[in-house]
Parts: structure tokens; C-alpha cells; sequence
């Protein structure tokens, strides 16, 4: 009996005491500021002893302080063939740390985890999300990952977005004393705890008391202020795979030797039939461009992810059969294509997305880098290509690819190289108009507008859709209330790159008739919209693109409409563009005229006001109304 009183004791006092510790209470008042959900406790260890058999362990306690930070307190396990999950369970605690529910991993949903473009994929999830209304709340959790490869590490990002604090957090990374790992460091304070002992040595990063950042707009890229810690071991094991490497060129040379090399073979009557295709040709460019078109027109892009972890491309020949393949095997094949006619190129592994990621230079690591693209280096005159596309110009990199550094795997090594950026002088909108104003306010006629450099792909789109599709996009797009467009006509010159939009528009009741007045717009369909106010900003601002829009628009007046009180020469500058708007009647027509140049770069938080400030009186100046008058009838 006696026994039995001391282990409830017990029992009571550790209840207590983790109640006591997970009261939302306790969190410090400054960790609370601005955040939605703040990691009380955060513990990851790496346990690398085994290059096939690399233990993941993550034990994290997570207060969710309003509805914003549910996220936070999901949970998403994902596995494969290669990745296992050993266990997870977990506990839900109330606002004063009483558990309110517990959790294992027969709670979890499990699903596939591929999207909709996926096939041969055996990606699966478990996912976990609390049914909790009450705020705060904790979620405590712990699970063990097992990952039968040691390539790819888990990079540790101890603060897990915007909005979000962190009490505490460490990082340990175990591995046997002689292995040879590399680290990246971001944002991180200080030096790692080293401990060396006889059949292990680890590593141990910890951070702590670190407050929430809010989202703030035009920010860059949060890897640049997020701490983050990267791992790349020199000896590794991947599907039975084995190799090592320390550096760019070491790993490009690993890639093309054992997941590339030979893998472009080509049936005997493919390679005669592209010889044939390019025969008349005099130039390896244009040899490229016509392989490329039949390349286009034969192939289709859909993730496959088999072979080396989707790493490795299947055959080009199996392609050339199929029609279809991921990335990887797109380039791959169109690779071989080039090869039957003696054209060198260059796989190329790149961070795609509209956000500007470079691989490291100063880093190498498999986990960067997620979406393949060819490059063409022909005698000086570099050709890029998007294999995935069906319709991309030849020799064109959209917003998606534009301007990083990539890895390109070579016969000789990897090598970095930088892909094209679009200057904002050629990122260019231009728009042409002739429009007709009714005395009651309509407004009808034509416009024509050229998209080229960054801004190719704003409208591109559009050639792909239905007729009505067009209309109810162009709408969108336009956003002007009782637009209708009579005629629409898309045509993209591909040689430049260059998309033209012809549109026969008619909008009721734009301008505003009565009193013998009538007030419009006069520029109709670019305005630019405001950015909001920031207050204190602590991050850098980041435009990632410049551009340069011009238009031009006349309007043919009604014989009883007279110009009056028409505004002067608009003329902004500032480090982050120029802004000209013109007014004035011109070959007996209303002209407007207007051009606005943004500049791309990264500027200081403490210029964000004056930023704010330009934009906003361009968008102030966009929105200019002007008077014209209505003749007086004779009674």
C-alpha cells in the first residue's frame, strides 16, 4: 500500500510538474509579441552511424496562441521505400498545461503524397492535424524517422516561418569519429558543442529566445535572415548507390558518370530521322532550334520518380517511345537528340521557383536543387532550354528559372553558371490604344500590347485557352467593370521572344456623364496599386525583377465633347524607378501617355517609406480623373 502511495505520488508530482511547464502562462511576455504559435521546446537528433541506416528523432513542444498558428501544430511524416517511420505519439495540454488528449500514430491519416502530374510515384504521408477550438493550446509530439541513405540530411531550420517564436531549439548531428561531413551555417551565432568520443563524435547547435518575424512585404527570400543549418557528408550510401564527393565539380562528375552516362542511347532509325530533320540546316543554333521543335511537339511532361530516388533519368530511348517523363528525363532525352548531330549540352540541376534561389556556391549538397534545365553552350553563343514546356520559345527562361546559379553536369565535372537575367530595359509591356468616347461615357476601339523579357509569360497563357476561357481571364486580368472584348487575338513570335495581345474592347459607362461634364480615367488599363504601410520594417526590401511599361492611348472625342482642365506633365524619380504620365490633345485626339520603369535590387528597411511613397503616388497619379464638357444644345 505503501508502494503504491509513493508511485501515485510520483505520478502526481511529474503531472503536476508538466502541467506547470507547458501553462501558457510561463511563455515570456516578449516571445508572445507579434507571434501565433511560439516552440516552448524543439530537440533534433541526426544519428548518421550508419550511412543505410540514419536515425531521425524530433521531440517538440508547440503553444498555439490563436487560430493563425494552427499550422504550426500539424504534423505531416512523409515516407517511401527508402524512409520509414519507427513511431510517433503526442499529447494535447489546455491553456494551463492540463492534457486534454493524446495522440498515436493510428490517429495519423495516411495518403499519397503525389500530385496530380505524378506517375510510378510510391511517396506517401501520414499527417496528424488536433481538433482543438480553445486557444492557447500545446501539442507535445515525439517520432523516429529511419532513412536507409545518408545523401540527403534534413536541413534544420529551427524557426519554422513567419509568426512564429522559439523558446529553445538544438540541432545534434551524431557519426562515427573518421566520417568526413561537411556544415553550412546561416544566421547562426557562435560555434557548435563538439564532443569527441571513442565510437561517435557529434555536434550540437542551439538557439534560444529567438522572437517572431512578421511577414513584411517585398521581403527577400526568408533563407537569407532564417537560421538554418546544412549537412553534407562526404562518403554516402543511396539505393545501394555509393560514392563521395566535397565540391560542385565533384558532384556534377558523380552525376553524369553513374546516373547519367549511357543512359542516351537512341534506336538506329530515331537518330537517321533527326539527321534527316536538320539536313538542310547550316548552323548548329538552328539545327538546336528545329530539334527542339520536334522535341516539343513529340513530348509531355509528367513526374515519373523512379529509378535512383527520381534522381536518375530513364533511358531516352524508353522516352522516345513513351512521349512522356519527368524533368530529368526530358532533358535527358532532348540531350541525345542534340547528340546525333554532334551539338554539345549540359544538364543542368536548378531552384526553380518565382523566388531567386542560387545553389551554394561555397556548399555542395544533393538536397539543393529541384527541377532540371538544358543548356546549349554553342561556340560561345549559350542557349537555354525548358524541357518541360510545350510551347516555350527556343533559347527562353521564364520567371521560374531566370537568373540563379545552377549546377551543370559535365563529362569533365559539375561547374556552376549563371542563367540569363532580364534587365529591366528589355522586361518590357508595351500598349498601343485607339479608343472612341461616346458622350454618354462609353468607350470603345482597340488596343494592341506586346509582352517581351520577364513579362512574356504575363498573358502567354491565354493561347492555351477555350474562347470563353479567354474572355472570362481577359476579365480578370483587366478588371474593369463592363469590359467586354468583340475580338481577341494572341500571337507569339518565338524568335524573339516576343506575345502579342489584339483586343477589340467596348466598356460601358467607364466615364461619368452629367451636368454637361464628363470626368474619366483616361488611363483605362494600367494602374498601379498601392503597397501598404510598414512601420518599423526590420527587413530588407527586395524587388526581383525590374520591368518597364510604356502606354500610349488615344481617344477619339465625340463632336460635342471639348477638352477642359487638362493636367499637366507628370514627372517622378527615385532610386527605385521612374514615372512620366502626359495629358494633352494631340493631333485633335486626347493622348495619354505614361511610362513607369521599376528597378530591380535590394535597398535597405529604411527605405521602405520612400518606396511606399513613390508607389503610391504613381498609383495616386494612375487614377487622375480630367474633365472634358459637353457643347450646349440650341434650344
Amino acid at each position: 500500500m505503501k508502494l503504491f502511495n509513493l508511485i501515485y505520488a510520483l505520478l502526481l508530482i511529474s503531472s503536476l510538474t508538466k502541467a506547470q511547464h507547458y501553462a501558457a502562462e510561463q511563455i515570456p511576455t516578449a516571445l508572445k509579441n507579434r507571434a501565433h504559435a511560439v516552440i516552448r521546446d524543439s530537440k533534433t537528433v541526426i544519428d548518421m552511424r550508419s550511412s543505410d541506416n540514419v536515425l531521425i528523432s524530433i521531440n517538440k513542444v508547440i503553444t498555439v496562441l490563436n487560430k493563425n498558428g494552427d499550422r504550426q501544430a500539424q504534423l505531416a511524416l512523409f515516407y517511401d521505400k527508402n524512409t520509414s517511420i519507427k513511431y510517433a505519439k503526442g499529447e494535447i495540454y489546455d491553456e494551463f498545461g492540463k492534457q486534454i488528449g493524446k495522440f498515436s500514430l493510428s490517429n495519423f491519416r495516411d495518403e499519397s503524397a503525389v500530385n496530380d502530374f505524378s506517375l510510378f510515384e510510391d511517396s506517401r504521408v501520414k499527417y496528424y492535424i488536433p481538433q482543438v477550438n480553445n486557444y492557447p493550446y500545446t501539442i507535445a509530439y515525439t517520432y523516429e524517422i529511419r532513412n536507409k541513405q545518408n545523401l540527403i540530411i534534413p536541413e534544420w531550420k529551427p524557426v519554422s516561418g513567419f509568426d512564429v517564436s522559439v523558446e529553445k531549439s538544438s540541432y545534434q548531428f551524431i557519426s562515427n569519429p573518421l566520417d568526413e561531413v561537411r556544415f553550412l551555417a546561416k544566421n547562426y551565432k557562435g560555434k557548435p558543442e563538439e564532443l569527441s568520443l571513442e565510437k561517435q563524435k557529434s555536434s550540437t547547435w542551439k538557439v534560444e529566445g529567438l522572437h517572431a518575424i512578421k511577414h513584411e512585404p517585398y521581403s527577400p527570400n526568408p533563407d537569407a535572415y532564417f537560421t538554418s543549418i546544412k549537412v553534407a557528408p562526404k562518403n554516402f550510401s543511396y539505393y545501394n548507390f555509393k560514392g563521395n564527393y566535397t565540391d560542385w565539380k565533384g558532384l556534377g562528375k558523380l552525376s553524369y558518370d553513374y546516373l547519367l552516362k549511357d543512359r542516351r542511347v537512341l534506336s538506329v532509325e530515331t537518330v537517321q530521322l533527326i539527321k534527316d530533320l536538320v539536313k538542310d540546316e547550316t548552323s548548329d543554333k538552328a539545327k538546336a532550334k528545329k530539334i527542339y521543335e520536334y522535341f516539343q511537339k513529340k513530348t509531355r511532361y509528367i513526374s515519373v520518380q523512379i529509378g535512383i530516388g527520381g534522381f536518375q533519368p530513364i533511358k531516352a530511348a524508353e522516352l522516345d517511345r513513351l512521349g512522356y517523363g519527368d524533368c530529368n528525363a526530358l532533358v535527358n532525352y532532348m540531350q541525345a537528340l542534340l547528340e546525333t548531330v554532334g551539338i554539345e549540352s549540359y544538364y543542368c540541376v536548378v531552384e526553380a521557383g518565382e523566388e531567386k534561389i542560387d545553389l551554394l556556391p561555397s556548399f555542395a549538397s544533393m538536397e539543393q536543387g529541384n527541377h532540371i534545365i538544358l543548356c546549349l553552350p554553342l561556340n560561345g553563343d549559350t542557349t537555354w532550354l525548358e524541357c518541360t514546356s510545350q510551347d516555350a520559345p527556343f533559347g527562353y527562361l521564364g520567371s521560374f528559372t531566370d537568373d540563379r546559379w545552377v549546377l551543370a553536369c559535365t563529362k569533365d565535372g559539375g561547374r556552376l553558371m549563371k542563367t540569363p537575367k532580364f534587365e529591366v530595359a528589355i522586361s518590357r509591356q508595351i500598349r498601343n490604344a485607339a479608343l472612341v468616347l461616346s458622350k454618354d461615357g462609353k468607350i470603345s476601339g482597340s488596343l494592341t500590347t506586346t509582352f517581351e523579357g520577364s513579362q512574356f509569360d504575363n498573358h502567354y497563357f491565354l493561347t492555351k485557352k477555350s474562347p470563353s476561357e479567354k474572355q472570362k481571364q481577359l476579365k480578370y486580368l483587366y478588371d474593369i467593370n463592363n469590359i467586354e472584348f468583340t475580338s481577341i487575338d494572341l500571337v507569339a513570335d518565338n524568335e524573339v521572344p516576343r506575345f502579342t495581345e489584339k483586343l477589340a474592347v467596348t466598356i460601358d459607362s467607364y466615364a461619368n456623364a452629367s451636368n454637361q461634364r464628363i470626368s474619366l480615367t483616361p488611363n483605362v488599363f494600367n494602374l498601379k496599386r498601392s503597397v501598404p504601410s510598414v512601420r518599423n520594417r526590420t527587413l530588407p526590401l527586395e524587388m526581383k525583377r525590374g520591368y518597364t511599361d510604356i502606354d500610349s492611348i488615344f481617344f477619339k472625342l465625340d463632336e460635342s465633347i471639348l477638352p477642359f482642365l487638362l493636367p499637366k506633365t507628370i514627372v517622378l524619380e527615385s532610386k527605385f524607378g521612374q514615372y512620366q504620365a502626359e495629358i494633352k490633345m494631340k493631333d485633335g485626339k486626347l493622348f495619354y501617355y505614361r511610362k513607369l520603369m521599376m528597378e530591380d535590387g535590394i535597398f535597405e528597411p529604411s527605405d521602405y517609406e520612400a518606396f511606399e511613397n513613390f508607389v503610391n503616388e504613381v498609383a495616386s497619379n494612375d487614377r487622375i480623373r480630367i474633365i472634358l464638357v459637353l457643347k450646349k444644345t440650341k434650344e
